[in-house]
């Protein structure tokens, strides 16, 4: 008798753990395994097109406040090539919108709207411009001042975002990005040149007086 409880002692030894407890063991290292996959931090480039999509959002919001702020603004100038600059910047922003969501289309992304602080705070400071001033020249330099520097925050954006699609690889984001970059540019140099023809309007206008 005492022999057989002696075989079952060490038959118990042997064999370790139970069955069931080593199931909870394994479970319990496959739920840790699982947990610490979801902490793993994610890629430089899992990173680059997160901040890239949010940038096409954040771009996309700003496009649309621009195309309703423009009307104002050509509403509100008095000199013809600036009105005609700002209407044809009206125009491209418009086709802009539409490219922004093929750009979305591109990547795999839905078109959504992400609010843009830095334009928004550059069309009000337009609207301040319009408000503190009477119509005229210096309503006009003030409009193209505040328009330039809605162009220059255009081209930064869309010159990083074309940046950031090349890395990604992302070839035809490139191109449509590269084209919007491009009439940014060209829209810069008509307010420019607007710019020089109000000032001149100015001057002309004191010389006769």
């Amino acid at each position: 008798m005492k022999t057989a409880e002696k075989n079952t002692a060490t038959a118990k030894k042997s064999t370790g753990a139970s069955p069931a407890a080593k199931s909870k063991t394994t479970a319990a290292k496959t739920t840790a395994a699982s947990k610490g996959a979801v902490k793993a931090k994610p890629s430089a480039a899992d990173g680059l097109r997160e901040l890239f999509n949010d940038s096409l959002k954040d771009i996309y919001w700003a496009e649309k406040a621009l195309v309703k702020a423009l009307p104002k603004m050509a509403k509100n100038a008095t000199s013809e090539n600036l009105i005609a600059a700002i209407n044809d910047h009206l125009a491209v922003t418009e086709k802009q919108v539409t490219r922004l969501e093929q750009v979305f289309k591109s990547v795999g992304e839905k078109a959504a709207a992400k609010k843009c602080d830095a334009m928004e705070g550059l069309i009000k400071e337009g609207e301040s411009i319009m408000e503190e001033t009477e119509k005229g020249p210096v309503r006009d330099a003030g409009i193209i001042a505040a328009s330039q520097k809605i162009e220059h925050y255009e081209i930064a954006t869309y010159g990083t975002l074309a940046a950031f699609a090349s890395t990604l690889g992302e070839d035809d984001a490139v191109l449509l990005l590269e084209k919007t970059l491009a009439e940014e540019k060209e829209a810069d140099t008509l307010l420019t040149e607007a710019a020089y023809n109000t000032i001149n309007f100015d001057a002309n206008a004191a010389d006769e007086k």
